[in-house]
Parts: structure tokens; C-alpha cells; sequence
């Protein structure tokens, strides 16, 4: 019996609730785009409709630009690159001798497919876009249909572009040492070229002709090969990786290539699996062949990995790409924490949600205080983020009050105020209410033919009452609504556990947060799918519509395992299986990729050995990492961005061994004592993981100050943090 698709489901499919009102404009006009709302903001491929369109989209491991007549070639067409690691440019030396970014160069046109019909006038058109996919066209104006077009997905094997009469040409900012025409054709009607360029590297050349005359070029000058008639069919480029049998690989994959992807999963039990089902098209024979990141790899099935290639080439901030043949890919998570619920959580221990009375008692008197707080003035703020946390925070205590130490009546007091906190944003009456900015309430007509229509989702109203594009962190330009959302979804569930009655007094609030930020369903009309997380690399993208020569970027890889635990729990709550199956797969996927990218043990072989000395990335982008963060540049706000906020799933992600390496690489040997600010609680929290009598003692020491705690945290979480794990 097949398995039940976790994702075939939308959560919902009717609009947001009429509390969130409806506009049909934003900020950021739809530069370019061919497609209707809704839209995706987050993707790879943004920046061919931000800014001026001249930004990188990184495929992994290729690059591609739109030349736009600038750079070395002034071509008009799209500009490809591989960075190798001897290219990349590594920072000083700050933090344990290791270097404090790492950098891939940007502009450089090895490879540039155009056509000669492009030129001064030349328009980029975007179409067909999905969560994993999108064609780009090169139009010689606006009025004119693409003379090539470019179909995009992560991990594509060659750059390819669709001619339909357009004569092609080739050119290189690098510069041709030789080209040669291979004699023998791969495969039926397939041309093959060879350029060797300047810099020594070797680009093969197909051309797959549906019509017409096969591609014929001639070399103009050293930067120039042009056809010397139209072409109709498909050309493709991609860099020799100079493996044994790789140049026969390339061979067999000539002429076929991706066009989008279909995501589909299952769990039962533990165990959950995932699979990329790539929409293949081109020519008939031979096979489709696409590169894998190393946590696909290691998690792939047994079929899928029997047809991984010795074939590798450098992806910019991920490792070693893998060439996989074939049209599928399934990978199994064989560790999902099903058991994890709001309690505190170990990989040996599962679950912990009994304590001792002796750690009761100091617990409950740290909550009687913490409690009584002013839940509303410290939730109802002019930010979602600041809000969220603070709502999250206050639904923990009460989960502790309540199922913890036990105190039900102590834990009703509290209820009332949180529920009253929550209220202010589930009617939508906080300081900048959200907005759904949508196509709804527009002509087909219109949505089709301005650039001014809406992405579709759901905003803050900062940025449209202040005229301020960072308000919020950017909240209505679509950065980080994953962190942002992931507190407000995480606090519903909390309170929906304690009060059941609240799951359905509040279900169509909190579940267009959840479509907002992961509507799994094309169904679902109002959202785009998987705005923020991106199942290609195994984690969520923070960056929303601002253009950006590294791509795009996240800072907090803790914050991206809280919304995922967000959702986990709230599916759990509200009685949705697929979705609280799905945050387990993503919990289970963000483990392994963080594990890789983000938060470096000594034994790490994925990043640059220059850079693990850090321990964990600072700000991870598409084409670099910076060992820093956005707001602070001291040690402890860049190694705890990364460990906030202290949940039941942080010993899931931040395994025990690579706790130990951080402490004993920036904390130990009295330097936690050179903190003296909200960080310090955070990094003892986390902590707790390896050594949670110590840090059970620092939080309820008499003279503990409570400046050092972070605004979304509570000492009654941490002592019961650790005191759970340490059996106290």
C-alpha cells in the first residue's frame, strides 16, 4: 500500500479572516514577472526581478546573471559561473585563528549564451515560477517574445537556453583559448563543442536541434562565437569537471534538462522520507542528471544512491555538488523526534516532563513572579518579532506552571492575560496590523498588465505607515517571516495545549500564519508554497524582496528549527497529522543540514577548514558566510544567534559534541564571567545540553540577575530546561 503523501493536503484554501484587511499594492513593484500572484518572495531566483535584474541567481553549483551589455563581454545575454575553492577569497584572521568570511568572486563571465537578435533595449522577462523553479526570457524589447529562454532549477546540471528561430551567440569575458567542434555527435541531432577559456578551464557546448539546420558557430574574435544561422531547439553549457568519465556523463545528459520539481514525503513512526520527482525535458534518449548537496547525499535511499556519479564539482557555500543520474531522488530521515513535545527533550532521554519537588519548588517561585508581569504592555509592541517572542515566552511559563510543577491554579491566573495578549493580534488590532496584500481584489486584467500588483501573503502594515523598508527587519518586504510567524505560532500552540477551546477560537488566524509561511499546496490560492524554507538546501531562506549581489541570506539557524518546531506543534495541537508530520521531517532535515553548513565540529568537510574554527556561520548566504550578525559584532551575539531560542528540539540540532567544541572554543575557562549582558543566559541555557548542573546552579543562585535574561526568555524555563535534563 503507497504511503500517504504528507504534502498533497493544503492546510486551507478560503481567504484570511476579514479582521486582516486587503490591499492590491506593495512597496516592491513586480519587475519583469509573467506569472499571476501569488508569488514567490524568498527564492533563488529573485533577484532576476529586484533591483536593477542584474544580481546573481546561484543554481548550485553554477551561477547565472544577466550580463545586461555590462562586464567583461558587454553581452546582452545570461553570463555563466563556477567558482572553484582556489578562487574564493578568505577574511583576516579574527576568532581562533580562523577566517572571519568567506567569499566567491561575482561578475566573472566564463560563459555567456545570447542571441544576436539581443541588444541596447534588451528586456528580462520571469514566468513559470514555482517554490523550486522558474524560465527567464531575453526579449530584444518588451513587446517581443523571448529570443532565448533560460528554465532554472537548483542543482540543474547545465545552464540551458530555449531558441525558437533566434540565431545564438556565445561569448566570454574570460576569453577563448581554442574551440573546436567535436566530430562525432553524442546522440542524434545533437552538436557538441569544446572551449578551452583563458583561465584553463574546459566548458563542453550541446545543441539539440528540434528543426532546421544543426548549430554551426563561428569564432568572431577571442570573446565571440556566433551561429551562422537560426536555431531552433535547445544549447546548453557546463564546465568540465575534469573527473574520469565525466566528459561521457555530460555526453549521455545532452540535450535533457529540468523544468520544475514535485516535492512528496511520507512519515510513519520515525521514519520519514522525502523525494524530488524533476519534471525532465529534451531529448529522448539518454538520461537526466542533476546535482546533489553533501546532506542529500548522505541521506539518500539505497536506490538513489547507486546512481551517484564520481563526479563532483566546488558548490560556493555548500560543499562538494555531487552529479546524480536520474529523475528522481529520495532521501529518508530515519530520526524524527516524534516524541518531542513542549517538555524538555534529550536524544538519550526522549521526553523529560517529571521533576523533582526540590527543583519544583524553586521553579514555581520563579514563576509566581515572571507570571505576574504585564503580558500585554510586553507583547503589544510595535514589531512582530519583539511581539512573538514575548507571547512565546509567557505561553512556556504557563506550560511549565501547568504541566511541570503542576500548579493549575497558579497557571489559570496567567491564562486569562496571555489569551487577552494573544487577542490584540488575532483580531488584528496590535500597533501596525497585518495586511494581506493580494491580487483578490483586483481585474485579472490589471493583475496581469502593472507592474504595482501585489506578491500574496501577509504583512505588517509598518512598512506602508512609516515609509521605512528596514521597520520590522523588513517584515513587509518579506524578511523573516518564518521567525517572526514561527513565535506567534509557537505561543498558540503552547496555549492551545493548556486550553484546548482556544485551538478553534483561533484556528484561521494562526493557520494563515502557517500558509504564509509553509502552505504546502498549490491549491491553496491565496499563498505561495514554502515561502521560507527551501527543501532543495535544507533550510529556510530569511531574505525577502531586497535585490542582493550574495543571494540570499540567514542569519539564525535556531530561529529556523523553532519555526519548524512552531509548526510540528501546532499541527499537533490543532489535529492536523500532515502538517505536525511534515515539521518533524523539517526539524529532522534542518538537524542534518545545520550539522553541515551552519554549525561546524572539528571533523567538519563541507566547509572551507579556513572557516570551522568560527563554529558556526554568523550569516550564511548563496555565494558567501560571515562570521558576524546584522545587529552586534561581539562573540557572544554571533555564537548565540544561533542557539536562540532554547527549545525542546536544541539538543536535536545542536548535538552534544559540537555544544562541547563552542564552549571550550570561546566560553570556558572563566570567560562566560566576561558577559554581562542578556546573551550569557542564553549561551548557559544552551549549555545545559552537556552540562545542566552547572547550569541549574547559575539560575537559581541567589544573587542571579535577571539583566541576563533575553526579552523571550524566562528563568522558569530555564531552570526547568535544566533541571529535566539533569535529573535535578
Amino acid at each position: 500500500m503507497a504511503s500517504r503523501d504528507i504534502f498533497a493536503a493544503p492546510i486551507d484554501t478560503k481567504a484570511p479572516p476579514p479582521s486582516i484587511a486587503v490591499r492590491n499594492d506593495h512597496p516592491v513593484a513586480r519587475k519583469g514577472i509573467q506569472s499571476q500572484a501569488p508569488l514567490q518572495t524568498n527564492k533563488f531566483f529573485s533577484n532576476f526581478f529586484l533591483g536593477d535584474q542584474l544580481g546573481p541567481t546561484y543554481t548550485f553549483p553554477y551561477s547565472v546573471q544577466w550580463a545586461g551589455g555590462k562586464g567583461a563581454s558587454a553581452s546582452w545575454g545570461m553570463s555563466c559561473s563556477h567558482i572553484d575553492s582556489h578562487q574564493r577569497v578568505l577574511g583576516p584572521e579574527k576568532h581562533n585563528g580562523a577566517a572571519s568570511y568567506f567569499l566567491n568572486p561575482v561578475g566573472i563571465q566564463s560563459m555567456v549564451m545570447s542571441a544576436k537578435e539581443l541588444g541596447n533595449g534588451t528586456t528580462l522577462s520571469i514566468d513559470s515560477i514555482t517554490a523550486f523553479s522558474a524560465r527567464v526570457g531575453l526579449s530584444k524589447d518588451g513587446a517581443s517574445p523571448p529570443a532565448v529562454s533560460f528554465p532554472l532549477v537548483q542543482g540543474m546540471a547545465y545552464i540551458t537556453g530555449e531558441f525558437d528561430g533566434a540565431v545564438p551567440v556565445l561569448q566570454s569575458g574570460v576569453y577563448f583559448k581554442t574551440m573546436s567542434r567535436i566530430t562525432r555527435d553524442p546522440k542524434d541531432r545533437v552538436a557538441k563543442y569544446t572551449f578551452n577559456l583563458e583561465d584553463g578551464t574546459t566548458w563542453r557546448v550541446y545543441a539539440w536541434r528540434t528543426k532546421g539546420d544543426e548549430l554551426d558557430l563561428e569564432v568572431i574574435n577571442n570573446g565571440v562565437a556566433e551561429s551562422k544561422k537560426p536555431f531552433y531547439g535547445i544549447v546548453q553549457i557546463c564546465k568540465e569537471p575534469g573527473s574520469p568519465g565525466s566528459e561521457g556523463l555530460l555526453d549521455d545528459g545532452a540535450g535533457i534538462y529540468p523544468v520544475t520539481v514535485r516535492l512528496s514525503g511520507s512519515a510513519s513512526g520515525p521514519k520519514g522520507t522525502y523525494s524530488f520527482k524533476f519534471q525532465r525535458e529534451g531529448h529522448p534518449s539518454g538520461h537526466l542528471y542533476m546535482y546533489a548537496l553533501p546532506h542529500h547525499v548522505q541521506s539518500f535511499n539505497g536506490e538513489t544512491k547507486q546512481r551517484i556519479q564520481k563526479v563532483q564539482l566546488q558548490s560556493t557555500t555548500k560543499g562538494l555538488a555531487t552529479l546524480v543520474r536520474g529523475a528522481d531522488w529520495t532521501m529518508v530521515e530515519p530520526n524524527l523526534p516524534v516524541d518531542m513535545d513542549f517538555s524538555p527533550w534529550h536524544p538519550e532521554k526522549g521526553r523529560v516532563d517529571r521533576l523533582s519537588d526540590h527543583a519544583k519548588s524553586y521553579i514555581r517561585a520563579a514563576a509566581a513572579k515572571e507570571v505576574s508581569q504585564n503580558m500585554i504592555s510586553q507583547s503589544n509592541v510595535d514589531s512582530m518579532y519583539f511581539s512573538g517572542k514575548a507571547l512565546a515566552k509567557f505561553a512556556t511559563i504557563l506550560y511549565v506552571i501547568n504541566n511541570l510543577v503542576g500548579d493549575k491554579a497558579l497557571a489559570q491566573t496567567g491564562l486569562g492575560q496571555l489569551k487577552a495578549a494573544f487577542g490584540i493580534f488575532a483580531a488584528n488590532r496590535q500597533k501596525y496590523p497585518l495586511m494581506h496584500e493580494s491580487r483578490s481584489s483586483l481585474p485579472v486584467r490589471v493583475t496581469l498588465l502593472t507592474d504595482e500588483a501585489a506578491w500574496g501573503g501577509v504583512v505588517s502594515s509598518a512598512s506602508y505607515a512609516t515609509g521605512d523598508a528596514g521597520v520590522d527587519f523588513g517584515n513587509t518586504y518579506y524578511n523573516d517571516h518564518h521567525f517572526h510567524y514561527g513565535y506567534h505560532i509557537l505561543a498558540a500552540a503552547t496555549i492551545g495545549h493548556i486550553d484546548p477551546g482556544f485551538v478553534k477560537e483561533n484556528m484561521d488566524y494562526v493557520n494563515t500564519l502557517v500558509r504564509d509561511i509553509a502552505n504546502p499546496s498549490s491549491k491553496d490560492k491565496f499563498f505561495p508554497q514554502w515561502r521560507n524554507f527551501d527543501w532543495y538546501h535544507g533550510h529556510s531562506w530569511a531574505h525577502g524582496l531586497y535585490a542582493a549581489m550574495d543571494g540570499k541570506d540567514q542569519e539564525s539557524s535556531s530561529e529556523d528549527m523553532m519555526h519548524a518546531y512552531a509548526l510540528k506543534m501546532w499541527g499537533q495541537v490543532s489535529g492536523n497529522a500532515d502538517l505536525q508530520a511534515r515539521g518533524n521531517l523539517q526539524l529532522a532535515i534542518i538537524s542534518r543540514s545545520l550539522q553541515q553548513y551552519y554549525l561546524y565540529q572539528n571533523d567538519n568537510e563541507v566547509q572551507p577548514k579556513q572557516f570551522i574554527g568560527n563554529k558556526v556561520a554568523g550569516i550564511l548566504f548563496e555565494n558567501k558566510i560571515d562570521h558576524t550578525t546584522y545587529f552586534d559584532p561581539h562573540i557572544e551575539a554571533i555564537q548565540g544567534i544561533h542557539m536562540i531560542p532554547i527549545l525542546p528540539p536544541t539538543p536535536f540540532v545542536r548535538v552534544g559534541g559540537f555544544v562541547k567544541e563552542e564552549w571550550e572554543a570561546y566560553f570556558s575557562n572563566g570567560r562566560i564571567d566576561d558577559i554581562r549582558n542578556a546573551w550569557k543566559g542564553i549561551i548557559i541555557a544552551n549549555y545545559a545540553t552537556i552540562d545542566p548542573k552547572m547550569a541549574w546552579d547559575f539560575f537559581t543562585s541567589r544573587t542571579f540577575d535577571p539583566q541576563l535574561l533575553d526579552g523571550g526568555a524566562s528563568l522558569t524555563w530555564f531552570m526547568a530546561y535544566a533541571a529535566a535534563l539533569g535529573e535535578i
